[in-house]
């Protein structure tokens, strides 16, 4: 289904359904089209050039944004500095990665080439956690305040495989019964980088975030459950990539509690699969989202480069 920035129409019947349209339109004529995805996360926004955005644009991306906790932009083929000028209109960008170094003279963008990496891999050995296969994670949850969202760029797409599939953290918080909701909120998590990070600190010497430096990954505790700060909505924020156990739980307790949320916060209910081209830029709400890489394309050539952007200290 279309949508355009000024109806609000194609996102459901119901009351809650239609406030949530109603925040996409923040202006009173169409500036561009928005095209759902799936029915609980994700979507395509067509006919803009993210390079001469105005203000009136960068609101409507926003509210959109909000809303659909993920969006495309196909068809836009930056340069590294045009990414972070984009990057630049909704937000402060940090350090690309505060393990990993950004590229030479643009720190703040963090590319991965897969190629590479496995090269790397031949090399040093398992320096860090490989995969390829499905690694569900939010963003660089290990440090005491994780980004606020992320802005991908798809450099270079193989030619088969090589989705990401993302998942909505406030429809899966949602659809617990009330009194799990309400336990769940009782609880803090600690999330740790060192499994797939401490090898790479190693050889680097030392990482870097938020303007600080750092020679060792401190584990970060954060709410089981956390509010947006924009939208007041509550999201699952525990994620397999990153979430060592619950804080306040015995081990087998937390274990046993935090396989359930793995495997409940990624119903396919909850998700959507997107297949890049080259050129598409997707900015996803690192708040209220998971994200996983299907390691299907084999020893084919993907390299994508990713902005993240300053967050706060989730509450």
């Amino acid at each position: 289904m279309t949508l355009t920035a000024d109806t609000g129409t194609g996102a459901g019947t119901d009351t809650a359904g239609q406030e949530q349209a109603a925040a996409v339109t923040a202006v009173a004529e169409p500036l561009f089209e928005i095209v759902p995805l799936s029915g609980n996360i994700g979507a395509e926004i067509r006919g803009l050039d993210v390079r001469t955005l105005d203000e009136r644009e960068v609101a409507a991306v926003r509210a959109a944004w909000l809303h659909y906790k993920v969006v495309f932009f196909p068809g836009q083929h930056l340069t590294p500095a045009e990414h972070l000028a984009f990057a630049r209109r909704f937000g402060e960008p940090t350090e690309g990665h505060p393990v990993i170094p950004g590229l030479d003279g643009q720190p703040e963008v963090f590319e991965i080439d897969y190629s590479k990496a496995r090269e790397l891999a031949a090399a040093y050995g398992r320096v860090g956690t490989v995969s390829r296969g499905l690694d569900w994670h939010t963003d660089v949850t290990f440090v005491k305040r994780p980004p606020l969202g992320s802005i991908l760029r798809a450099v270079v797409v193989p030619p088969a495989g090589g989705d990401t599939l993302f998942s909505n953290q406030e429809a899966a918080f949602a659809a617990l019964s009330p009194a799990l909701q309400e336990f769940l909120g009782t609880l803090t998590a600690v999330h740790n980088g060192e499994a797939q990070f401490k090898g790479i600190l190693d050889l680097v010497g030392e990482g870097r975030w938020e303007g600080e430096t750092f020679v060792r990954l401190e584990p970060a505790t954060h709410p089981v459950v956390r509010t947006h700060p924009e939208t007041g909505k509550k999201s699952l924020f525990v994620n397999p990539g990153f979430t060592s156990h619950i804080a306040e739980l015995d081990r087998a307790e937390s274990d046993a509690l935090l396989a359930f949320l793995y495997q409940h916060s990624v119903r396919p209910e909850f998700t959507v699969r997107y297949h890049w081209q080259e050129g598409t830029i997707g900015f996803w709400d690192n708040r209220a989202t998971q994200h996983a890489v299907a390691g299907d394309f084999g020893d084919a050539h993907r390299v994508i480069q990713r902005v993240t952007l300053r967050g706060d200290e989730p509450r």
